[in-house]
């Protein structure tokens, strides 16, 4: 291979060109125009949402949702392990604690063990639930929805109205993938919990650079964290702020960017759909692992392939594969290092992670960008098939 097959980058085919010199002719470059508007509408319309919230990235959409959530310092947020730390921060951010969970088969938080949890290890009062070891209030639960592939829904928001726990939904990954069966049937990622968080990232399904945006079940919560976002301010003329705001609101320039894409958001998930049926079908006599699949009764956007490879435990080995196919010129990336090993986190509850702890060390993920050809795939798969005989 001549070039190298990069993991994933962004695609801009449509009318990012044009709408970006729109705003810039217009004069209008920040966090003020009307592509920010347009985007956070054919947002809303797109997720069928009640309302959406521009802002600088998935990031601090998920700390937007955390304040609105109403979590304070002190208080416990249940996370998962198998994540990047991005999703986990935002607790910090607040003062409060991340209590580490484990993830099922699909990557994504276990509902068994965080039932478990909060019946084994908490107690409901008056107040809601408590941490019964340390006396801390659990608030809310960040759920992620790992490579675009929906988290069991059902039985996690059957624990958290039992708990009453908020439900934060990082969707960073996610955006277009939706249930297509059961009782959320027709709901996107990020808007069956009480909040979504979205990030559009260089490497994300689309792009705006950085950016993201963060919606809520209750359009007076999105208009309070779009009004947060936005330095609190309370006077159009005077420099009145009522409350502690961010400096978190989305640039029109990103925005452009964004409405182009999200023109071209179907075109892209049909194209990761298709190239994840190719990679499958050139896989499926491959001895030294699988890929994963996606929940079923879903429609996923199938933002990243994950290929898990036997024999593979620990993460020296995983690094030579991937600095073998790097000198191939195919960029690939393991999955992440577990949250509650890191350093500022070693200290945090981690409760019964075992699963999480297995993929951690065997998971590949494969290049996924939208321009990839039929024989790129074909030359991964084969490249990959070589290394892992020896």
């Amino acid at each position: 291979m001549d070039r190298l097959i990069p993991l994933s980058i962004p695609n801009f085919e449509g009318n990012e060109r044009n709408y970006v010199d729109d705003a810039v002719g217009q004069g209008w470059v920040s966090t003020g125009g009307a592509y920010i508007t347009k985007l956070e509408e054919n947002l809303a319309e797109y997720l069928k949402a009640p309302r959406v919230a521009a802002c600088q990235s998935g990031t601090a959409a998920l700390h937007l949702a955390l304040v609105e959530s109403g979590v304070q310092p002190g208080d416990l947020v249940i996370v998962p392990t198998l994540t990047f730390i991005a999703a986990v921060n935002p607790v910090r951010y607040q003062f409060a604690s991340p209590v580490f969970m484990d993830c099922d088969d699909s990557l994504c938080m276990d509902p068994v063990k965080l039932r478990r949890f909060c019946e084994t290890e908490c107690r409901m009062q008056e107040g809601g639930l408590i941490h019964t070891a340390s006396q801390k209030a659990v608030k809310a639960v960040v759920v992620v929805h790992v490579f675009g592939n929906l988290a069991d829904m059902e039985a996690i928001m059957d624990i958290a109205q039992e708990f009453r726990l908020k439900v934060i939904e990082d969707a960073t990954e996610a955006l277009g993938t939706y249930y297509t069966q059961g009782r959320y049937a027709g709901k996107y990622a990020g808007t069956i919990g009480d909040f979504g968080a979205y990030s559009f990232n260089g490497n994300k399904i689309i792009t705006t650079g950085g950016g993201g945006a963060v919606t809520a079940k209750e359009s007076k919560a999105a208009e309070h964290m779009q009004y947060l976002s936005t330095q609190a301010k309370d006077d159009p003329h005077y420099y009145v702020h009522n409350e502690i705001g961010y400096n978190y609101r989305m640039t029109n320039l990103q925005a452009a960017l964004g409405v182009a894409q999200l023109e071209e958001l179907e075109t892209f998930i049909a194209r990761k759909n298709k190239n994840y049926d190719l990679y499958a079908e050139l896989l499926s006599s491959f001895v030294s692992g699988s890929l994963l699949p996606f929940r079923e009764g879903t429609r996923s956007n199938k933002w990243f392939y994950a290929l898990q490879l036997k024999g593979v435990d620990n993460a020296e080995q995983l690094r030579g594969i991937i600095l073998q196919l790097q000198e191939r010129k195919i960029q690939t990336r393991p999955i992440w290092g577990l949250i509650h090993e890191q350093l500022p986190y070693r200290e945090e509850i981690a409760f019964e992670i075992e699963r999480a702890a297995t993929y951690s060390r065997c998971v590949l993920n494969l290049p996924c960008s939208t321009q990839i050809t039929e024989d790129e795939i074909a030359y991964v798969v084969e490249q990959v098939s070589e290394i892992c005989k020896q």
